[in-house]
């Protein structure tokens, strides 16, 4: 156990550290999953990642340029989606060192706006499908493995974004149910609660330039430390949360620039 953890946390200074390990990313085709199969790429990991576009899987692989990256169309609200990419995973990676359930939309709608349809899609693909996945994938997970939920720092809100903050706090909850219920096995859950991230989409579905560059004005005005995240950043700390915090686990680490802690005025 000693030298296994030692091993992990030498990943900040050897940069193929993590070779002959196994990772599965879901959302992994831009953005902050794009990100976190480079780092673990970078690293050495081999990673299957998910996306729900072919023209996204391909224009990831193109940009991520490595063998050990395997892009993989998957729907995260369709259950046959989720049991096809077990499927998938066993056979070409046998098993997985970590997961990170990274999938997610959100859409701005007001009270009024907010429809049964749209709140289904909504939790389908944040929650319903982040959980679901982890159920497929569990049995692959090695002893020891880890499990990073991407959430929201939700201590401070956005108006109109009733059913994405809902979906993602179900997120963060059942995430340390399943910390207590995978320690028999020694495999970790975290999440990374996420501020204002900078991102293509930002995360917002249809959101058009104007709306866009309104929304950044806004996250650097309310962000503490008067900025977007980086996509790099998330990469950062969910890979501390994976790799290198091997004593850490059902803790929700927040990655918000002080969004969420009561900062600034």
């Amino acid at each position: 156990m000693a030298t296994d953890q030692n091993n992990q946390h030498s990943s900040a200074i050897d940069p193929k550290t993590l070779a002959g390990r196994r990772a599965v990313v879901t959302g992994g085709t831009l953005g902050m999953g794009r990100a976190i199969v480079q780092a673990l790429t970078d690293r050495g990991a081999e990673v299957m990642y998910t996306g729900r576009s072919d023209r996204r899987l391909a224009e990831a692989q193109a940009a991520l340029d490595t063998p050990l990256a395997h892009p993989v169309r998957s729907d995260a609200t369709d259950a046959g989606a989720i049991t096809a990419l077990r499927d998938q995973v066993a056979d070409r990676l046998g098993g997985i060192d970590y997961l990170f359930v990274n999938q997610g939309i959100a859409e701005f709608q007001t009270l009024e706006e907010v429809t049964e349809e749209s709140w289904d899609r909504i939790f389908d693909v944040n929650a319903k499908g982040a959980f679901f996945t982890v159920q497929r994938l569990a049995p692959l997970m090695a002893e020891g493995g880890s499990i990073v939920f991407t959430t929201v720092s939700n201590d401070q809100i956005f108006p109109g974004l009733s059913a994405y903050s809902g979906a993602k706090e179900a997120v963060a909850a059942f995430a340390k149910v399943l910390a207590a219920e995978l320690l028999p096995r020694r495999i970790r859950v975290n999440a990374i609660a996420l501020g204002f991230i900078l991102t293509p989409t930002m995360g917002v579905a249809e959101l058009t330039d104007e709306q866009r560059a309104e929304f950044i004005e806004q996250g650097n005005a309310f962000t503490p430390m008067g900025r977007g995240g980086t996509v790099e950043e998330v990469a950062a700390a969910a890979l501390y949360l994976a790799v290198e915090a091997t004593f850490t686990t059902g803790v929700e680490l927040p990655v918000d620039g002080g969004f969420g802690q009561g900062l600034g005025a």
